[in-house]
């Protein structure tokens, strides 16, 4: 949160308000000729967005990584608390799994079951596969390996209804599509009317978080609801225990 490529976006929200405003009306007036303003404040900062920054700077990238296997440890509790939810699955892919922290912690507890790791061949690469661990380096929007179920950890917060609404869809065709019987796990958060001031004021918080450094925001059950069924998804069920985080299991 306070490293410096995280926190120059913040000062860069004014400009970038104006920017956009001035875009939208200059799209509206039909002048194909106006400069499109940067997607996102990190953008506007930095000239590329938070995926090509990773790319071109490997000392954020490795902090970037670290961050995320840092917080993963909460899978322990995740697994502790809804077991079942990984129970008789042969085969996982965990989309955006990073450097492998929660595909590990996932086949210690069940030493049957297969993981793929897919992410960015720039965070894969050099990474060693074992007989329950292997990693692919690709792109979500493109293709999902497939398997029984696919786990989205803090991935879809980042990115706008419309590109969640297509890595859901590479999902579902993962597992198998319409007819298939496997699920999607996604551990993500979900902004509750029954959630607590400090509670909604901490989501509220990630919210303008994924605007200024991503394309995302944190949605409503009824707006994750929504991208569900535009990605072909029948029903859902969401375990609201983990904190800030809810578990979501997501059904063909």
């Amino acid at each position: 949160m306070v490293d410096p490529a995280l926190v120059g976006p913040w000062h860069c929200l004014g400009d970038w308000f104006t920017e956009t405003s001035s875009s939208n009306n200059s799209n509206s007036d039909s002048n194909s000729n106006s400069k499109q303003s940067p997607s996102t404040p990190f953008e506007a900062a930095h000239g590329v967005d938070l995926w090509g920054y990773e790319r071109q700077d490997p000392s954020f990238n490795n902090t970037f990584n670290l961050a995320m296997a840092s917080d993963s440890g909460m899978m322990n509790l995740v697994i502790g608390e809804c077991r079942e939810v990984f129970e008789g699955l042969r085969s996982l892919v965990d989309v955006g799994g990073g450097t492998g922290t929660v595909a590990r912690i996932i086949t210690r507890a069940f030493p049957g079951l297969k993981c793929t790791v897919l992410d960015l061949p720039h965070v894969v690469e050099g990474l060693e596969n074992c007989e329950s661990l292997k990693f692919v380096g690709g792109d979500m929007f493109e293709a999902v390996p497939s398997a029984d179920a696919v786990l989205l950890k803090l991935m879809l917060h980042a990115w706008r209804d419309e590109d969640c609404v297509k890595v859901l869809k590479k999902c579902r065709e993962a597992i198998g599509g319409r007819n298939g019987k496997g699920k999607v796990i996604i551990i993500d958060i979900v902004i509750s009317d029954n959630d607590d001031g400090e509670s909604t004021s901490t989501k509220l918080y990630f919210d303008l978080l994924m605007m200024t450094v991503a394309r995302g925001r944190e949605r409503t059950e009824k707006e994750w609801e929504q991208n569900f069924l535009e990605a072909g998804f029948r029903r859902f069920k969401i375990r609201p225990t983990f904190g800030l985080r809810s578990l979501i299991e997501v059904y063909p």
